[in-house]
């Protein structure tokens, strides 16, 4: 099983990235994705997940209403559109995969056991 992020980059406060969360060595359908980040110091925070159909999806309370997660399970992608970025969204996002999960996912990193490298969104102006 391998994940792979994409999109990450520098961007000014109030713009806009979209992270990509590619997925092989398995169908997407039966597996959530969660995204999480990491800043130096810090625990990592799950930031949003979505279930293996796109039933369920959650997000912190700190990106509601910014970012948006889905899925494109005929590409095996998972994006999360992150708008209205603020500085303090800067950290190394990661996507990560559960098995056995069409119909709901959890903001616990505990809950997954694949992990993609990460990507570093940096939000300064």
């Amino acid at each position: 099983l391998q994940l792979v992020e994409s999109g990450g980059g520098l961007v000014q406060p109030g713009g806009s990235l979209r992270l990509s969360c590619t997925v092989s060595g398995f169908t997407l359908e039966y597996h959530a994705i969660g995204w999480f980040r990491q800043v130096s110091g810090k625990d990592d925070e799950g930031v949003s997940c979505i279930s293996g159909r796109g039933v369920m999806t959650q997000y912190v309370d700190s990106v509601k209403g910014r970012f948006t997660i889905d899925r494109d399970n005929a590409n095996n992608t998972v994006y999360l559109q992150m708008n209205s970025l603020k500085p303090e969204d800067t950290a190394r996002y990661y996507c990560a995969a559960t098995d056995g999960a069409p119909n709901a996912c959890s903001l616990i990193k505990a809950w997954y056991g694949y992990w993609g490298q990460g990507t570093q969104i940096t939000v300064s102006s």
